[in-house]
């Protein structure tokens, strides 16, 4: 049961994430480079005090492959996001987040049963069913992006496979990457752009959807399988479709429900022979 709660919460984080980017970059309140250093800098902070408020020695102190993965998907994908609608988005980033980490997990030997193939299959059809009506062909350099996001997030998700003190790594994790994203488009800071909402979207983004919710996510990690981890994030398109309707006052259309169902269907499917076996 902590499992599937500190799962709930991550996803939920990852989808307010997607809400709160959406909120500050499409109707253009910041430039997409401020947003993702504001994201990564505050991030950081946050974590940093969390660390500090602990008390205890740190048992893990991340990694530069961490924080490499993390500022390349942090760059990517929200400079992809200034390129391509949300739909072909979602269907880029999170196809190339399973190849990888399937595939990753597939190689080391992880072996999935009928079962949990059924499962993957479920979700994968559901997110199909929820991208695709809404997909045209696609910005080549924003589909590029956004793909080289996928596999970012995917590389940093196995690395926090093997976390012992998810706060402390994440923490790590998210100065590197600040200072790595800085070095990368801190140039473009010369045009930035933000009102007071663009800023607070950021902010919220990396101290809590991002900071937060990234450490979660490194404490569900190492219980979970590559490619179940893979699957799980696919309900986050969904939910943050869900939260769309419910707090933006979004249309709750026959599709979303449809790949609601099947998404869920796929997930339960593969995550409960772990509970079991847990």
């Amino acid at each position: 049961m902590r499992l599937l709660a500190l799962t709930a919460a991550t996803m939920l984080g990852f989808a307010a994430n997607s809400l709160l980017t959406r909120g500050a970059l499409g109707p253009d309140r910041i430039d997409w480079a401020s947003f993702t250093l504001i994201r990564l800098v505050s991030g950081a902070v946050t974590l940093a005090l969390l660390v500090r408020l602990r008390g205890r020695a740190a048992g893990a102190r991340g990694s530069w492959t961490g924080g490499v993965a993390l500022a390349g998907y942090a760059v990517a994908f929200t400079w992809a996001y200034t390129r391509i609608g949300a739909a072909v988005g979602a269907l880029l980033l999170f196809g190339a987040v399973q190849a990888t980490m399937i595939g990753t997990g597939i190689a080391r030997g992880e072996r999935p049963r009928p079962v949990d193939w059924l499962g993957m299959s479920l979700a994968i059809v559901g997110l199909l069913a929820l991208t695709v009506p809404g997909v045209t062909a696609p910005d080549a350099a924003g589909a590029t992006l956004m793909m080289a996001a996928g596999v970012c997030w995917g590389i940093y998700s196995l690395i926090g496979r093997g976390s012992r003190d998810p706060l402390a790594a994440t923490s790590a994790n998210f100065l590197r990457a600040a200072v790595l994203a800085a070095i990368a488009i801190g140039w473009l800071l010369a045009r930035a752009h933000a009102d007071a909402v663009g800023l607070g979207f950021a902010v919220a983004s990396g101290s809590l959807a991002s900071g937060v919710a990234y450490t979660i996510w490194y404490a569900v990690l190492p219980s979970l399988a590559a490619w179940r981890a893979a699957i799980v994030q696919l309900t986050v398109p969904v939910i943050t479709g869900l939260l769309a309707a419910l707090l933006l006052g979004e249309a709750l259309t026959g599709r979303l429900l449809v790949a609601t169902a099947l998404i869920g269907a796929g997930v339960v499917l593969t995550v409960a022979p772990a509970r079991r076996r847990g």
